[in-house]
């Protein structure tokens, strides 16, 4: 992560950076050849300000601008005729070979300046300013041109550049230090975070302790949480393997000497028969057992939200088609988007439970309400049969335990739904039903 955090701003930093380079590198080249243009200007008006006509040319005594008369200085001015004639040039331009046709416009307004670049051979590069005005006191059109050289304009836009460069080489590299080590800092809880887990693997500890940044705090919890329901998971587990083989020790004791016995009398007597079914029974008792044990709910730490109304809907679809001979109706009475935070298969079989004791002790009419507070599942089931007498109702709730032993059964329902609801931390209540049979709520959550 850090390295491709690295990778992407670094190449952020670079686009930014060359961007931004590039846009300053433009502004001031684009302010450089401004003011050269400022200047030719300035020197156009200086031209014609001491410029006095003398048999059809030009006479300049006082030129200001002493580059004007030093030969190759780079400041070159003309004067040019209507018809591009050549009327005056300065000093410095005497060895200057110039093509005068693309510095006349002969579309120019006088008072309009046109500008451009040229070249000169050896004196390379030069930019240039023409101005076109009308003389009045000669009735005629003139054009006053003044070159300069590009030489000291590329210097300074070649140092310009040469500084940006640096400063924005070196800065980059700055960035790019700095940018490291924060996101080093930064990731430092993620990398802490990754030892710890690989702590937790090796068994040196047995679960998140450092603190974390907020941000991390509900991943740390939720597997905190993970790491401990998976670990009483297995503990769970491994005290159902050895309650079953501890239970299975005296069946298969039996078995063991039913089976010498015979073997020491060489037949099978109906005694032997009798004895060993008798333990297979015991066996197939304890097994069973044991499987409803395990099926003990986890509360899902991680689960996603399972929609009540389907399931109950599927529950009570089943035992209409059991209890077909009863004609049992059944009342739903659901908050809108109920759901239950959990195993799917641990609510059908609280629900599947609850509303087969409903609908075989019940009459004729059966409620089920649910509703929801937060995340925890309210969950209300009556019924219009005999009830549970008060006395009772904490006895059947153990396993095995029935207060009617008319019906068949195995006493086994309610304390499997016990044991699912105390496994999600919930609460069960048995009370009347307003029919005066068993009302049993159930909060899982």
């Amino acid at each position: 992560m850090r390295r491709r955090l690295v990778l992407a701003f670094g190449l952020l930093l670079i686009l930014f950076l060359g961007l931004a380079g590039y846009v300053l590198d433009r502004a001031y080249t684009r302010s450089v050849d401004a003011a050269a243009e400022e200047r030719l200007q300035l020197q156009v008006y200086a031209l014609m300000g001491v410029a006095e006509p003398e048999g059809g040319k030009f006479f300049l005594p006082d030129l200001e601008e002493a580059r004007f008369m030093q030969i190759n200085s780079g400041l070159y001015g003309f004067i040019f005729d209507r018809n591009g004639h050549e009327l005056w040039r300065s000093p410095s331009a005497l060895t200057l070979k110039l093509d005068a046709a693309p510095l006349l416009g002969s579309k120019m307004r006088p008072g309009q300046t046109n500008y451009g670049n040229a070249s000169a051979g050896e004196q390379g590069g030069l930019s240039w300013a023409s101005y076109r005005t009308y003389w009045e006191a000669l009735g005629q059109y003139f054009y006053f041109v003044v070159m300069e050289s590009t030489e000291p304009r590329a210097a300074e836009i070649n140092e310009f550049r040469s500084t940006l460069y640096l400063w924005f080489g070196a800065l980059t590299v700055l960035l790019s230090i700095a940018q490291y080590v924060f996101l080093r800092w930064a990731l430092r809880p993620l990398q802490q975070l990754a030892q710890d887990v690989s702590a937790i693997e090796s068994g040196a500890q047995d679960q998140l302790q450092q603190h974390y940044p907020s941000e991390l705090v509900p991943v740390t919890e939720n597997l905190n949480l993970l790491i401990k329901s998976e670990r009483e998971r297995q503990d769970h587990f491994r005290s159902m393997l050895g309650d079953l083989a501890h239970s299975l020790k005296t069946p298969l004791a039996v078995l063991s000497t039913a089976l010498q016995e015979a073997r020491h009398q060489q037949q099978f007597t109906p005694e032997h028969q009798r004895d060993m079914a008798e333990q297979l029974q015991r066996m197939d008792q304890i097994v069973s057992y044991q499987l409803k044990r395990a099926v003990k709910g986890n509360k899902a730490v991680l689960a996603r939200p399972v929609p009540v109304a389907p399931v109950l809907d599927k529950i009570i679809g089943a035992l209409q088609k059991v209890y077909h001979d009863k004609a049992t109706r059944v009342l739903l009475e659901l908050a809108e988007g109920v759901q239950f935070y959990g195993d799917e298969s641990d609510l059908m079989e609280l629900c599947g439970n609850v509303l087969d004791n409903a609908f075989k002790y019940g009459k004729s009419l059966v409620q089920v309400k649910a509703g929801q507070n937060g995340k925890a599942l309210l969950l209300e089931f009556n019924d219009d049969g005999n009830g549970i007498a008060e006395s009772d109702r904490h006895y059947v709730l153990q396993r095995g335990a029935r207060a009617d032993t008319v019906k068949s059964g195995q006493g086994i329902g309610l304390a499997v739904v016990t044991e699912i609801v105390s496994a999600y931390g919930g609460e069960l209540q048995i009370d009347c039903s307003e029919w005066g049979g068993a009302s049993i709520r159930i909060r899982l959550g």
